[in-house]
Formats: C-alpha cells, structure tokens, sequence
C-alpha cells in the first residue's frame, strides 16, 4: 500500500519547512547536472553515429545499438543501484557508479570492435545510471507532491540543455579530432561531477531512515512495487515518453543527415531547437503544477501528443509540408513531452517514500528499458522519416492506453481520485 496520498497537496516531507527559492534553486542545478549526464552521454555521441559506422565497417542498425543498448545497461543498473542508495545513502553509489563511467568512457576511446563498443556502452550505462537514480531519490528525499512535480520540471530545464547543447559540443568534437575524442570529453565531464559531489553535495538519506538487510529485503522492496499497479502504470508511462524520444533521437541522424544531407552544424540546430521545446513545455507545467493537479496535466499532455504524432505520421508519409512541415510537427510532439514524465514521476514516487531509492530505480529502469527496446525499431523499419515517426506514434498510443486502462486517469472525477 503507498505510504502517502499522492494528491500533490503537501510540498514536502511531515516536519519540514518548505524550502526557499534559493534552496531550490541550488539542488535542482545540482541534480540537475548529475541526471544530464546519461543524456549527455547519448546525445554528444549521436552526430557521430555514421562516422562510427563508416570507421568500424558496420552498419547502421549496428551502430545504433551503441546507444540502445547504453540504454539497457541504464535500466539494469538503476535496478540495481537504486536499492543501494537506501542501504548506504545516496553518495557512494554515486561516487562509485560516476568514477566507473570515467573508466568505461576512457575504453570506449581506444575500442576498434563495434561489438566490444556495443558491450562497453552496456556497461557504461550500468554505471552512469548511479547519477539519474541518485538525482531522483534525492528529490524524494527534499520534495513530494506537487513540490515534486515542480522541481523535476525545474530539472528539465538544465536537463534540456544536454540535447541543446551536447550534439553542438559533439559536432565540434568531430570536426576538430575524430568520434573517439567525444568520449574522452565525456570522462572529463565525468570527473568533474565527481568533484562536485565531493565536494558540496550532502548526503540526503540518514542512516536512521536507510533500509537494513540483505537481498531479500531487495526483492520485497521491488515485489511491493509490483504489486502496486497503479505505481507501476505511473512508472511506465515515463519509460514510453522516452521511447517518443529516443526513437527521434536514434533515427534523426540518419534522417536529417543523410536523408535531407543536413551537415553537423544544421543538425546540431535542429537539435537544439526541439530541446527547446522540452524544455519550455517543462517550465510551464512547473508553473502550472501548483493551480493544476498533475494527473490532469498528464492525462491532458498524452492525448495532445499523440494528436500530433498522427499528424507527424500523415506528414512523414505524404511528404506534405516538405521539410519545413517535418520539423514543425516533430516539434509540438516533443514539445508535448515536457508535460509527461515529471507529473508521472511525482505520482509514482509520492506512494513508497519509506522505498524512494528503489523507487525511483524502478521508475528510471522501465523508461531505460523502455527506450532501450522501442528505439532499435527505428533501425528495423529502415530508420527514414517514416520508420522514426510511425515509433514514436506507437509508444505515446500505448502510454495513453497504459493511463486510461490501468488509472481512473480518464474516468469521471478520475482526477480527483487518489491514484
């Protein structure tokens, strides 16, 4: 059973002031930055996709899994990550899992196997994951509720400057050195984080309030949030909204650069200016969070999306519009999910408090996994502009129908109704 209503009415944890602007502000630059580092991890590397393919004599489909299965890794490794961070608090497995990446991203560089690169980005997914799921169990421990709802947006907005910014930062790598630089920048990034977390985060989960035993209290953490279907309804929609994602951003290298002979420069912008959309759509459900509950927000955002996702279809098979018609649709679907996973998110964490490390490992698992297995379809069905769009229709539907069937979501007074 959840250990607290998840209305979205209390801001924050029993016994606790509500915390000040500035407060805030710190902690979401702070999780900020350690939950970009996965999407910084994709999304530097992503123009350099056919060079990688070109050099490593592979194909596409081959190289596309670099990133798929960095993916997958993230899903096992926030699994496994996630119940450790309520066992030993939050730091170490961070400290652990973000020096790991340092190593990993060093081999990744000298690698001339796609098949040993496909293992090393598993594995370097494994680890990173350390910083989302340290990040989120972070802001369970700070914030529930709508307050919840609202810093996670907050995060989105330096979350978002990852697909803003990284594949510039990437493409410039490219043009300057080769694609193994890029993995040699994200080290130093890596270390870096490392020194911030030394350095100046505090350990938010006290020993007094961290989970005892061994791996069987492990598996009843994850069999209780099994057994709660409406946790798990909330957990999967997040984990399809990325599949929306990385099915565009496995398949928009190929689409743009080879299909509409983009150059890096051009990609990188358009790039940057559908991260722009993310990332203002998150900023007004953060505004909105507070006037609005969340499971309205979210059941609202969903159906918008794949509104405009029949529509990225119709345009991507008609071709009417050309490129320009493309880009403008492609645009409001993602736009769209900036409204998705963080009111999800918060729903989802505000029932299992006493487990938010688990919790949040669940949730960043599935939407790892999630991604990691929708976005390889993109490559299957010949990654052009059809094969990328009829993907991202398919998993918006199926969060819609996950929301509808399994939460009093679109019931009369579904908003109203502890979920």
């Amino acid at each position: 059973m959840p250990t607290e209503a998840p209305s979205g009415v209390s801001s924050t944890m029993p016994g606790r002031r509500a915390p000040s602007s500035r407060s805030a502000l710190k902690w979401v630059i702070m999780l900020g930055a350690l939950a970009c580092l996965p999407a910084l991890t994709v999304d530097m590397y992503l123009p350099a996709l056919p060079q990688v393919a070109s050099d490593l004599g592979t194909s596409d489909t081959l190289a596309q899994l670099t990133v798929s299965c960095m993916l997958v890794g993230g899903a096992l490794g926030q699994l496994v990550i996630g119940p450790l961070t309520d066992r030993f608090g939050r730091r170490l497995p961070l400290m652990i899992g973000i020096g790991m990446h340092v190593l990993v991203s060093l081999a990744c560089a000298i690698v001339d196997d796609i098949h040993l690169l496909i293992g090393l980005r598993l594995v370097q997914g494994f680890f990173n994951s350390a910083a989302s799921v340290a990040a989120m169990a972070t802001v369970r421990d700070r914030f529930v509720g709508a307050e919840a709802a609202r810093i996670l947006s907050r995060l989105m907005l330096v979350i978002g400057v990852a697909p803003m910014l990284a594949p510039s930062l990437g493409s410039i790598v490219l043009e300057a050195f080769a694609w193994r630089w890029i993995f040699v920048v994200l080290a130093l990034i890596g270390a870096t984080l490392a020194v911030i977390v030394f350095f100046v985060m505090p350990e938010t989960n006290p020993v007094a309030r961290r989970t005892t035993g061994g791996a069987s209290s492990v598996l009843r953490g994850y069999r209780t949030l099994l057994r709660d279907k409406h946790f798990m309804a909330l957990a999967l929609i997040p984990g399809l909204g990325m599949g929306v994602v990385m099915s565009y951003v496995v398949g928009s290298p190929f689409v743009f650069q080879q299909g509409y002979g983009l150059s890096h420069g051009q990609f990188s912008l358009l790039f940057a200016i559908n991260g722009l959309g993310l990332v203002l759509s998150a900023q007004v459900n953060a505004s909105l969070v507070r006037r609005v509950a969340p499971i309205r927000l979210l059941r609202t955002a969903i159906v918008a999306q794949v509104v405009m996702s029949v529509v990225l279809v119709v345009v991507a098979v008609t071709q009417v519009g050309g490129l320009i018609g493309l880009l403008v649709a492609l645009w409001l679907v993602l736009a769209f999910q900036g409204l998705i996973p963080a009111n999800a998110s918060a729903l989802a964490l505000s029932r299992h408090g006493e487990i938010a490390g688990t919790s949040a490992a669940m949730i960043g698992a599935v939407q790892s996994l999630l991604a990691g297995l929708v976005s390889p379809i993109v490559g299957l069905l010949g990654s052009d502009t059809v094969a990328m769009s009829v993907v991202m229709l398919g998993s918006g539907l199926t969060a819609f129908i996950v929301l509808a069937a399994a939460t009093p979501a679109y019931r009369k007074g579904g908003w109203h109704t502890p979920i």
